[in-house]
């Protein structure tokens, strides 16, 4: 075989490639049995109240096993590893394959993303026996497998997309390089029928093959045409119907996140596998062990609170007022941040758009452009990191933009270390004559308050929130914190107790786990105060002054130990010769899966608060 001709050995080309009755019987068995397992252990997810995408893992089986026999056919023709780039969508295949391959036993499977169990919502290469890659964030992968490509010229790799994955920049980057240096990259894409991803690759110059994924010689045709194909090459289905098979929620978008449990017995019995919905029967949600004192037992979403907020200012206005000064632009997450509400409410001002953040926030920040007109922009903290370049064209534009920023943090985050939001100081990227105010609200009360206060604000805003509900917190006399009187003030820290021993500084999610530590050190008679700081990159020179005359300070946050308010505190503090005893607490660790489990993972628990408050009291 030449450099040139990349056909692996023994396969036939597009025109002689057919399979034969029991080829496509044995197919058709494997594909049954792997779907099959994929439901059985991706409902345990549900059963544990983790979530767990079903639908991308299923749909994609009838790929998958057709690899599975070319990699064992021609190894050494092949980079043998199911490089994906739908992310946590289909972290269930890369589970499969590797009880498949031994690297782990299958009944391992049902601990699917339960916590520690080494199963979280994305594969995380070393975290995993047996996955060979780390996933990362939708659409991350086609780049990296253009320079596994590159390393190795004589053999095709592969790489599962979809058109999810297809939105983002980093791919159409990726189809430039791949077309310009030939390289011998063949894409398998999972479509639904979002858009042309077709005519979007061959304007790239890639050759493209549409297929239906559901008709095996269909699907082996575009693969060996793909494969015979000098160079890069997609093969993509526009007709494959989300779970086919799967009654409950086959075509609809309940394919996409986890298989019900009564949609998973119904599914199996139909298999004549009854039986095997047993296993659900002992699988319960964890619930969080901790008892907090000094918030409520209710808990409210903020990141959804976000949304309402917005609400309450635009009803302030008319429907065409509205429409003419905002405009509120969605990446395809509208349900996740809290914009779903202002959709329904005043669909004047939102458009929902793609999964493409770079230039969503960019439309939004060009609205803005005027004074007088505001742009409103949102997706998960950990995709800001991302949107760094473009912040700092609509910061030198002078443009108005609020940004939402929800998954914040590390809490309940399932998906795991790829998405944690722990890097959110990066969004303050400009000079020092210039403020981009960050804001995180420690409830729902005070999530209302701060988009009230800023929502009208010039320039750029960001306000974070997290993924997982949070308490409201509550005065010594039990009463709402921010509530009644309390005025939200840009760049104030709020004191929420007084003390002499010492002080807590935190903010977001942290402040009610770091209230229930303070108020249990002062319950021992440790006079220990504690300070919210919900702006979270503007210093309050009269309370700094205050806590940095104190025996200590203590920061507590969920954000990455690196990069958060702790590595900036102190020299805050130094600055203005303020010495007192000094330590901070974050997240330094890959994640652990599960939800709740995640903040005592990264020893931020109270009672981790509790034991240094104790250390830097001695």
């Amino acid at each position: 075989m030449s450099d040139r001709d990349h056909r692996p050995t023994g396969v036939a080309r597009s025109e002689e490639a057919k399979l034969s009755d029991d080829e496509k019987a044995t197919l058709k068995a494997n594909i049954q049995l792997l779907r099959d397992a994929i439901v059985v252990f991706t409902a345990t997810g549900a059963a544990r109240g983790v979530s767990g995408h079903t639908g991308g893992a299923y749909d994609t089986v009838p790929e998958v096993c057709i690899l599975l026999a070319l990699f064992e056919h021609a190894k050494n023709d092949f980079v043998n590893i199911f490089f994906d780039e739908a992310g946590k969508h289909r972290v269930a295949t890369q589970y499969l394959l590797a009880a498949l391959d031994g690297s782990i036993p299958a009944e391992h499977l049902l601990h699917y993303r339960e916590a520690n169990s080494k199963l979280p919502g994305h594969p995380e290469l070393g975290l995993t026996p047996g996955i060979k890659f780390s996933s990362g964030r939708l659409g991350h992968m086609w780049p990296l497998v253009n320079g596994i490509a590159f390393a190795n010229r004589n053999k095709t790799v592969f790489c599962l997309g979809s058109d999810g994955s297809q939105q983002e920049g980093n791919d159409a980057e990726a189809a430039r390089i791949a077309v310009a240096q030939n390289l011998n990259v063949k894409l398998i894409i999972d479509d639904n029928d979002g858009y042309h991803v077709d005519k979007t690759l061959e304007g790239h110059g890639m050759k493209v093959v549409t297929v239906q994924g559901e008709d095996l010689d269909s699907l082996w045709g575009g693969i060996t045409t793909i494969l015979s194909h000098d160079g890069p090459a997609a093969g993509s289905r526009a007709k494959r119907k989300m779970a086919p098979g799967i009654a409950d929620i086959e075509g609809s978008t309940h394919g996409h996140d986890v298989i019900p449990i009564k949609s998973a017995d119904k599914y199996l019995a139909s298999r004549g596998l009854a039986q095997l919905a047993s296993i659900y029967d002992n699988i319960k949600p964890s619930p969080s062990p901790f008892l907090y004192i000094g918030s409520t037992k209710e808990l409210g979403a903020n990141r959804v609170v976000f949304g309402e907020a917005v609400n309450q200012v635009l009803d302030t206005l008319s429907k065409e007022e509205a429409a003419k000064k905002v405009l509120v632009i969605d990446s395809d997450l509208e349900g996740s941040t809290g914009l779903k509400v202002i959709h329904q409410k005043h669909p004047e001002v939102f458009v929902p758009s793609g999964i493409m953040e770079r230039g969503n926030f960019s439309a939004a920040a060009g609205f803005g452009f005027d004074p007088d007109k505001f742009g409103v922009f949102s997706t998960f903290s950990a995709f800001l990191e991302m949107l760094i370049s473009e912040i700092t064209m609509a910061r030198l534009n002078n443009c108005n933009v609020l940004s939402h920023f929800s998954h914040s943090g590390v809490d309940e985050m399932a998906d795991n270390t790829c998405h944690f939001g722990v890097n959110n100081f990066f969004a303050d990227n400009g000079l020092s004559d210039a403020h981009s105010y960050l804001y995180f609200p420690a409830d729902a009360s005070q999530m209302v308050a701060v988009v009230k206060r800023v929502f009208f604000e010039r320039g750029l805003r960001f306000i974070f929130s997290t993924r997982s509900k949070v308490p409201w917190i509550l005065k010594e006399d039990g009463t709402r914190f921010f509530e009644g009187v309390y005025e939200f003030v840009p760049g104030k820290d709020e004191t929420i107790v007084e003390g002499k021993a010492g002080y807590v500084v935190s903010f977001g999610e942290m402040l009610y786990r770091s209230w229930d530590a303070v108020l249990r050190c002062r319950q021992e008679g440790l006079d220990v105060g504690l300070i919210n700081k919900p702006t979270l990159n503007i210093v309050d020179e009269q309370t700094i002054m205050k806590i940095g005359q104190s025996p200590f300070v203590l920061v507590v946050e969920s954000f990455n130990q690196k990069t958060g308010l702790g590595s900036k505190f102190g020299t805050w503090l130094l600055e203005r010769q303020l010495t007192p005893k000094y330590k901070y607490m974050g997240t330094t660790q890959e994640g652990c899966g599960g939800l709740w489990e995640q903040i005592p993972h990264q020893n931020l628990d109270p009672q981790a608060i509790v034991l240094q408050i104790k250390k830097l009291s001695q």
